[in-house]
Protein backbone atom coordinates (compact mmCIF):
# COMPACT_ATOMS: atom_id res chain seq x y z
CA UNK A 1 0.00 0.00 0.00
CA UNK A 2 1.34 3.47 -0.87
CA UNK A 3 0.37 4.86 2.55
CA UNK A 4 2.43 2.18 4.25
CA UNK A 5 5.38 2.88 1.95
CA UNK A 6 5.16 6.55 2.94
CA UNK A 7 5.21 5.65 6.63
CA UNK A 8 8.20 3.32 6.23
CA UNK A 9 10.16 5.96 4.32
CA UNK A 10 9.48 8.84 6.73
CA UNK A 11 9.06 7.29 10.18
CA UNK A 12 12.80 7.05 10.98
CA UNK A 13 13.15 10.78 10.34
CA UNK A 14 10.50 11.45 12.97
CA UNK A 15 11.85 8.78 15.35
CA UNK A 16 15.17 10.61 15.72
CA UNK A 17 13.43 12.64 18.44
CA UNK A 18 13.13 9.61 20.74
CA UNK A 19 16.78 8.57 20.67
CA UNK A 20 19.02 11.54 19.87
CA UNK A 21 21.00 12.86 22.86
CA UNK A 22 20.16 16.41 21.78
CA UNK A 23 16.49 15.78 22.64
CA UNK A 24 17.26 14.49 26.13
CA UNK A 25 19.63 17.38 26.76
CA UNK A 26 17.02 19.92 25.64
CA UNK A 27 14.37 18.39 27.91
CA UNK A 28 16.74 18.51 30.87
CA UNK A 29 17.75 22.11 30.10
CA UNK A 30 14.14 23.27 30.03
CA UNK A 31 13.51 21.67 33.44
CA UNK A 32 11.99 18.28 32.70
CA UNK A 33 13.09 15.38 34.88
CA UNK A 34 14.04 12.07 33.35
CA UNK A 35 13.54 10.48 29.95
CA UNK A 36 9.86 9.64 30.29
CA UNK A 37 8.80 13.04 31.53
CA UNK A 38 10.62 14.45 28.52
CA UNK A 39 8.93 11.94 26.23
CA UNK A 40 5.38 12.55 27.40
CA UNK A 41 5.74 16.32 27.71
CA UNK A 42 7.57 16.57 24.42
CA UNK A 43 5.12 14.52 22.42
CA UNK A 44 2.02 16.10 23.94
CA UNK A 45 3.12 19.71 24.45
CA UNK A 46 1.24 21.11 21.41
CA UNK A 47 -1.98 20.04 23.15
CA UNK A 48 -1.22 22.36 26.07
CA UNK A 49 -0.90 21.40 29.77
CA UNK A 50 -2.82 18.16 29.31
CA UNK A 51 -3.50 15.87 32.27
CA UNK A 52 -2.83 12.14 32.57
CA UNK A 53 -6.33 10.88 31.74
CA UNK A 54 -6.70 12.52 28.30
CA UNK A 55 -2.98 11.96 27.66
CA UNK A 56 -3.41 8.21 28.22
CA UNK A 57 -6.41 8.17 25.90
CA UNK A 58 -4.51 9.99 23.15
CA UNK A 59 -1.35 7.89 23.46
CA UNK A 60 -3.39 4.65 23.64
CA UNK A 61 -0.58 2.16 24.23
CA UNK A 62 0.84 3.33 27.59
CA UNK A 63 -0.27 2.25 31.05
CA UNK A 64 -2.18 5.03 32.86
CA UNK A 65 0.10 4.86 35.92
CA UNK A 66 3.17 5.42 33.75
CA UNK A 67 1.68 8.53 32.15
CA UNK A 68 0.54 9.82 35.55
CA UNK A 69 4.11 9.72 36.85
CA UNK A 70 5.02 12.41 34.31
CA UNK A 71 1.84 14.44 33.88
CA UNK A 72 0.69 16.93 35.00
CA UNK A 73 3.93 17.43 36.99
CA UNK A 74 5.87 18.20 33.82
CA UNK A 75 4.00 21.46 33.35
CA UNK A 76 5.16 22.73 36.74
CA UNK A 77 8.74 22.54 35.43
CA UNK A 78 8.28 23.75 31.84
CA UNK A 79 5.56 25.50 29.87
CA UNK A 80 4.27 23.56 26.84
CA UNK A 81 5.37 26.32 24.44
CA UNK A 82 8.93 26.13 25.77
CA UNK A 83 8.93 22.35 25.42
CA UNK A 84 7.87 22.61 21.77
CA UNK A 85 10.42 25.32 20.99
CA UNK A 86 13.37 23.49 22.53
CA UNK A 87 12.31 20.13 21.08
CA UNK A 88 12.27 21.56 17.55
CA UNK A 89 15.69 23.11 18.02
CA UNK A 90 17.11 19.87 19.43
CA UNK A 91 15.82 17.63 16.68
CA UNK A 92 17.05 20.09 14.05
CA UNK A 93 20.51 19.81 15.56
CA UNK A 94 20.31 16.02 15.65
CA UNK A 95 19.22 15.80 12.01
CA UNK A 96 21.96 18.21 10.96
CA UNK A 97 24.52 16.05 12.71
CA UNK A 98 23.27 12.92 10.97
CA UNK A 99 22.28 14.26 7.55
CA UNK A 100 23.95 17.61 6.96
CA UNK A 101 22.13 20.73 5.83
CA UNK A 102 19.73 21.23 2.95
CA UNK A 103 17.00 18.81 1.80
CA UNK A 104 14.67 21.64 0.76
CA UNK A 105 12.99 19.60 -1.98
CA UNK A 106 12.04 16.88 0.49
CA UNK A 107 10.81 19.51 2.95
CA UNK A 108 8.49 20.94 0.28
CA UNK A 109 7.08 17.52 -0.58
CA UNK A 110 6.58 16.52 3.05
CA UNK A 111 4.80 19.79 3.79
CA UNK A 112 2.58 19.31 0.74
CA UNK A 113 1.64 15.85 2.01
CA UNK A 114 1.09 17.10 5.58
CA UNK A 115 -1.09 19.97 4.35
CA UNK A 116 -3.46 17.39 2.83
CA UNK A 117 -4.17 15.73 6.19
CA UNK A 118 -7.62 15.95 7.73
CA UNK A 119 -7.79 15.96 11.48
CA UNK A 120 -11.23 14.61 12.39
CA UNK A 121 -10.70 12.65 15.65
CA UNK A 122 -6.94 13.04 15.26
CA UNK A 123 -5.88 15.20 18.22
CA UNK A 124 -2.11 14.64 18.13
CA UNK A 125 -1.81 15.26 14.42
CA UNK A 126 -4.02 18.36 14.65
CA UNK A 127 -1.95 19.76 17.50
CA UNK A 128 1.37 19.31 15.69
CA UNK A 129 -0.09 20.71 12.48
CA UNK A 130 -0.91 23.91 14.39
CA UNK A 131 2.73 24.41 15.46
CA UNK A 132 4.24 27.31 13.47
CA UNK A 133 6.82 26.18 10.96
CA UNK A 134 10.36 26.92 12.15
CA UNK A 135 12.78 28.85 9.98
CA UNK A 136 15.30 26.02 9.88
CA UNK A 137 14.60 23.61 6.96
CA UNK A 138 15.52 20.58 9.08
CA UNK A 139 13.07 21.68 11.76
CA UNK A 140 10.42 21.99 9.07
CA UNK A 141 11.34 18.54 7.74
CA UNK A 142 10.90 16.99 11.17
CA UNK A 143 7.66 18.87 11.86
CA UNK A 144 6.07 17.74 8.58
CA UNK A 145 7.23 14.17 9.18
CA UNK A 146 5.72 14.36 12.66
CA UNK A 147 2.35 15.58 11.39
CA UNK A 148 2.28 12.69 8.92
CA UNK A 149 3.34 10.24 11.60
CA UNK A 150 0.76 11.33 14.16
CA UNK A 151 -1.93 11.53 11.45
CA UNK A 152 -1.33 7.89 10.64
CA UNK A 153 -0.96 7.00 14.33
CA UNK A 154 -4.25 8.64 15.29
CA UNK A 155 -5.91 6.76 12.42
CA UNK A 156 -4.39 3.51 13.65
CA UNK A 157 -5.94 4.12 17.08
CA UNK A 158 -9.33 4.69 15.43
CA UNK A 159 -8.97 1.44 13.48
CA UNK A 160 -7.94 -0.56 16.55
CA UNK A 161 -10.76 0.80 18.69
CA UNK A 162 -13.22 0.04 15.88
CA UNK A 163 -11.94 -3.56 16.01
CA UNK A 164 -12.70 -3.69 19.74
CA UNK A 165 -9.09 -3.56 20.95
CA UNK A 166 -7.47 -1.54 23.71
CA UNK A 167 -3.93 -0.25 23.59
CA UNK A 168 -2.20 -3.23 25.22
CA UNK A 169 -4.32 -5.69 23.27
CA UNK A 170 -3.33 -3.96 20.04
CA UNK A 171 0.32 -4.25 21.02
CA UNK A 172 -0.14 -7.97 21.65
CA UNK A 173 -1.58 -8.44 18.16
CA UNK A 174 1.53 -6.78 16.72
CA UNK A 175 3.67 -9.15 18.78
CA UNK A 176 1.54 -12.11 17.75
CA UNK A 177 2.02 -11.14 14.12
CA UNK A 178 5.80 -10.98 14.54
CA UNK A 179 6.01 -7.24 13.84
CA UNK A 180 7.26 -6.51 17.37
CA UNK A 181 9.05 -8.51 20.05
CA UNK A 182 7.59 -8.34 23.53
CA UNK A 183 11.08 -7.93 24.99
CA UNK A 184 11.53 -4.74 22.94
CA UNK A 185 8.19 -3.25 24.00
CA UNK A 186 7.34 -4.41 27.52
CA UNK A 187 9.92 -2.28 29.40
CA UNK A 188 8.71 0.86 27.65
CA UNK A 189 4.94 0.83 28.15
CA UNK A 190 4.47 0.60 31.92
CA UNK A 191 2.04 -2.32 32.08
CA UNK A 192 2.43 -4.87 34.86
CA UNK A 193 2.93 -8.59 34.26
CA UNK A 194 -0.67 -9.08 35.38
CA UNK A 195 -1.84 -6.53 32.79
CA UNK A 196 -0.03 -8.39 30.00
CA UNK A 197 -1.48 -11.71 31.15
CA UNK A 198 -5.03 -10.36 31.40
CA UNK A 199 -4.84 -8.75 27.94
CA UNK A 200 -3.58 -12.01 26.43
CA UNK A 201 -6.46 -13.89 28.10
CA UNK A 202 -8.96 -11.47 26.60
CA UNK A 203 -7.53 -12.01 23.13
CA UNK A 204 -7.53 -15.79 23.57
CA UNK A 205 -11.14 -15.65 24.75
CA UNK A 206 -11.98 -13.87 21.49
CA UNK A 207 -10.11 -16.50 19.52
CA UNK A 208 -7.51 -14.02 18.29
CA UNK A 209 -4.40 -15.47 20.00
CA UNK A 210 -3.34 -19.07 20.49
CA UNK A 211 -1.78 -20.48 23.65
CA UNK A 212 1.71 -19.50 22.45
CA UNK A 213 0.74 -15.86 21.84
CA UNK A 214 0.59 -16.16 18.07
CA UNK A 215 -2.28 -14.83 16.02
CA UNK A 216 -4.93 -17.34 15.06
CA UNK A 217 -6.63 -17.25 11.69
CA UNK A 218 -9.27 -14.94 13.18
CA UNK A 219 -6.57 -12.81 14.78
CA UNK A 220 -4.74 -12.49 11.48
CA UNK A 221 -7.96 -11.34 9.83
CA UNK A 222 -8.51 -8.68 12.52
CA UNK A 223 -4.89 -7.54 12.26
CA UNK A 224 -5.17 -7.30 8.47
CA UNK A 225 -8.39 -5.30 8.72
CA UNK A 226 -6.80 -2.85 11.18
CA UNK A 227 -3.83 -2.30 8.88
CA UNK A 228 -6.06 -1.89 5.83
CA UNK A 229 -8.21 0.64 7.70
CA UNK A 230 -5.08 2.46 8.89
CA UNK A 231 -3.77 2.69 5.32
CA UNK A 232 -7.14 3.87 4.04
CA UNK A 233 -7.34 6.57 6.71
CA UNK A 234 -3.80 7.69 5.79
CA UNK A 235 -4.41 7.89 2.04
CA UNK A 236 -5.00 11.64 1.65
CA UNK A 237 -1.31 12.70 1.85
CA UNK A 238 -0.41 10.13 -0.82
CA UNK A 239 -3.17 11.38 -3.09
CA UNK A 240 -1.99 14.96 -2.66
CA UNK A 241 1.50 14.03 -3.83
CA UNK A 242 0.24 12.46 -7.03
CA UNK A 243 3.07 11.86 -9.49
CA UNK A 244 5.58 13.20 -6.94
CA UNK A 245 4.97 10.35 -4.51
CA UNK A 246 7.86 8.24 -5.81
CA UNK A 247 10.11 11.30 -5.76
CA UNK A 248 9.39 11.83 -2.06
CA UNK A 249 10.28 8.19 -1.37
CA UNK A 250 13.48 8.50 -3.38
CA UNK A 251 14.53 11.51 -1.30
CA UNK A 252 13.37 10.25 2.12
CA UNK A 253 14.51 6.63 2.09
CA UNK A 254 18.27 7.31 1.87
CA UNK A 255 17.99 9.79 4.75
CA UNK A 256 16.05 7.30 6.86
CA UNK A 257 18.65 4.65 6.12
CA UNK A 258 21.36 7.14 7.11
CA UNK A 259 19.91 7.88 10.56
CA UNK A 260 19.58 4.15 11.22
CA UNK A 261 23.03 3.29 9.89
CA UNK A 262 24.52 6.08 12.03
CA UNK A 263 22.91 4.54 15.12
CA UNK A 264 20.70 7.58 15.77
CA UNK A 265 17.61 5.34 15.51
CA UNK A 266 18.29 1.79 16.75
CA UNK A 267 16.82 -1.31 15.16
CA UNK A 268 14.99 -3.15 16.67
CA UNK A 269 13.02 -0.55 18.59
CA UNK A 270 9.68 -0.30 20.44
CA UNK A 271 7.93 1.31 17.45
CA UNK A 272 8.67 -1.47 14.99
CA UNK A 273 10.59 0.91 12.73
CA UNK A 274 12.89 -0.89 10.29
CA UNK A 275 15.51 0.23 7.80
CA UNK A 276 13.78 1.26 4.53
Amino acid sequence: MPARRLWAAVEPLHAVVYFAPETAEAAKAVGLRGYWMGYFAGRLAPLGPIGPEPATAVLFGFAPAMVARALPDAWSFAAPADVVRTRLAAVSSALRRALGAGHEELVALLERAADACRFDSRPLAAAWAAVPKPADPLGRLWLAATVLREHRGDGHVLAAVHAGLGGLETTLTHIGDGVLRQADVEPHRGWSAADWTAAAHRLRDRGLLDADGRLTESGTAVRRRIEEDTDRLAAAPVAALGADFERLLALAEPLSRAVIDAGVVPVPNPMGVSRP
